[in-house]
């Protein structure tokens, strides 16, 4: 917890050029975030949202499809598509990016913000195959039969009983992608070319000094991640004590 400690106390430090040693107190780093360096730390935050949002999206929604034949289908060559599922989970990171690099280079598709998409998708796409997949291997056909014996139609029993009950699951990957996408450095500095996300941007300004808001900014993310549980953590007591003072 000292690193975490150390962004949030130094995000309020009133640096110059360097945020290394500590000259008083500020709030002005807070209030003025997009200031430094002509708003590169707020455009490099802004990319990092934009990605991880995009790839989120695309990953998960195909991961879902994905996850829901390799479980309910028997189809040919499922268990080699299950393996290659698993091998961006398994390939390091630097492999991967050169990989992908290579390839686009050999295609000649130029290095921007969508080939960082594609990149982020590729291996997000197996963190959410594993995540729903479990999901949907606990799922009861049962549930599903009494909605087709009431004369739901396959569109009905998906969106009112199957998806509800995969939701879970689904948010939980999506969590889980954007975190990934959006905390990648790795893959994102082989593909990305001139465009900085928010972890390329730190380690370029490591070399002269990371600049306090940038401290502000990670210090933000990690209190609003917190909320987020806190509160999730939150409603399902509160959740769960009103469904048992319902039941006793």
């Amino acid at each position: 917890m000292i690193p975490i400690a150390y962004t949030f106390i130094f995000s309020f430090n009133d640096s110059l050029k360097s945020n290394i040693s500590w000259r008083g107190f500020t709030l002005d780093k807070w209030l003025n975030v997009c200031n430094v360096e002509g708003g590169a730390v707020c455009e490099a935050f802004a990319n990092s949202i934009v990605i991880g949002v995009v790839a989120t999206v695309v990953a998960t929604v195909l991961g879902t499809l994905i996850a829901i034949a390799l479980v309910r289908y028997r189809f040919r060559a499922r268990s080699a598509i299950s393996l290659l599922l698993f091998l961006p989970m398994a390939t390091p990171e630097v492999v991967l990016g050169a990989g992908l690099a290579a390839q686009f280079l050999a295609a000649g598709v130029p290095k921007d913000m969508t080939t960082i998409i594609l990149a982020h998708t590729m291996f997000c796409i197996s963190f959410v195959v594993v995540t729903v997949k479990a999901r949907v291997a606990s799922l009861d056909p049962a549930l599903e039969e009494a909605g087709r014996d009431l004369y739901g139609s396959p569109q009905q029993v998906w969106w009112r009983i199957t998806f509800p009950l995969l939701l879970p699951g689904i948010m939980a990957a999506a969590l889980l992608s954007f975190a990934l996408s959006f905390d990648d450095f790795i893959i994102t500095n082989f593909n990305s070319g001139s465009v900085t996300t928010f972890p390329k941007y730190i380690y370029i300004s490591a070399s002269r000094g990371i600049p306090a808001e940038a401290n502000v900014i990670a210090s933000a993310v990690f209190i609003i991640a917190l909320a987020v549980v806190v509160i999730n953590q939150v409603s399902r007591a509160a959740r769960a004590k009103r469904l048992a003072k319902e039941l006793g």
